[in-house]
């Protein structure tokens, strides 16, 4: 029983991996046409593009791992049945429920594995990504370079003359600000805008400060000197996970994905009848399509879990889960309960 055990679990993992990685190959490609839509608004580098793809490598897992894992099980159990290997196991008195038991211990753990993706690990990663994205969209409204008609950098109006395309260094500076109690009027040599943690600070070296009144006029002059302005973000607050999905911020799309990420996480472990009604055939007597009712098994799955739940709400996940046992172990029982 062990060997027989083996056998097919590495026969799945043949067929789950040739068609995971084209399945996550496809969803990579098409986040990275998406990320090249951010560069139209962000400036980013490609150690910055390759953290964006990390953030999102959880939530590709999630989408692709069941339906890998359903398609690869009931693809390996057919390629079994049309080499007649299944029959000769059904012929020494196995049940197919033993193939049942087989399938059911990893599609348990990849249920478990996608519950707590969904629940501990994307949230986290999701927070963080839209803050950096936030981060880059406020640093991209200072994309400063020379120009005739000058920048607003917080209460300053800012005139360059000169400044380095490769790089964040300014030269020939002049900062003007009528906000205070003195006009102020600084010229500087050199500057560089520098993001330190969420503040942006352009360092002004080799300058000289005029400030006046209608009664004095002040000047100072300076080897280095500060101008602090704050990005103009909100970041999101990750505290833990239970604060994350109890508390009220976005709580109707929370709930939506709760629900529909919940049943896409059972999807593996309630298909096991579905791969084996699928799977196995005798080779002479049956052809199945099976390619259409995979497609269709997973499409009205999916449709299932997202539509059902306007008019169940929580009880949509026990609803679907029930009725889709049912359904699968009724085909089950029939096509293959009966006949091996």
């Amino acid at each position: 029983m062990d060997k027989l055990r083996r056998y097919i679990l590495s026969n799945l993992s043949i067929l789950f991996f040739s068609i995971f990685l084209p399945l996550f190959a496809i969803a990579s490609v098409i986040f990275m046409i998406k990320l090249a839509t951010y560069t139209a608004v962000i400036q980013i580098t490609l150690s910055e593009m390759a953290k964006l793809y990390l953030f999102v490598v959880p939530e590709l897992l999630f989408y692709t791992l069941p339906i890998a894992f359903v398609v690869g099980g009931a693809l390996a159990l057919y390629r079994l049945s049309n080499d007649n290997e299944m029959v000769v196991v059904f012929s020494l008195g196995i049940s197919p429920l033993f193939v049942a038991r087989i399938l059911a211990v990893p599609a348990l753990l990849l249920s478990l594995l996608l519950f707590v993706n969904f629940v501990v690990v994307t949230p986290y990663i999701k927070i963080i990504s839209a803050n950096f994205l936030e981060k880059k969209r406020a640093e991209a409204k200072f994309n400063l370079g020379a120009s005739e008609f000058g920048h607003h950098f917080g209460d300053w109006m800012l005139f360059i003359n000169k400044n380095d395309p490769q790089s964040r260094v300014f030269g020939d500076v002049i900062l003007f600000n009528k906000s205070m109690k003195d006009e102020i009027l600084i010229k500087a040599d050199k500057a560089e805008l520098i993001n330190k943690q969420g503040v942006l600070q352009l360092r002004l070296d080799n300058g000289v400060s005029y400030s006046y009144d209608n009664i004095l006029l002040r000047t100072m002059l300076f080897k280095t000197g500060y101008i602090n302005d704050k990005l103009s973000t909100d970041p999101m607050v990750y505290r833990n996970t239970l604060d994350y999905w109890t508390n009220n911020e976005l709580r109707e799309r929370k709930t939506q994905r709760f629900i529909t990420n919940t049943l896409l996480s059972l999807f593996p472990l309630i298909s096991v009848f579905l791969m084996i009604a699928l799977g196995i055939v005798h080779a002479r007597h049956q052809k199945r399509w099976i390619y259409l009712w995979l497609f269709l098994s997973i499409v009205g799955f999916y449709a299932a879990a997202i539509i059902t739940q306007q008019w169940l709400g929580f009880h949509t996940i026990w609803v679907v889960t029930l009725v889709w046992l049912i359904i699968t172990y009724s085909f089950y029982k029939r096509l293959v309960g009966s006949r091996f």
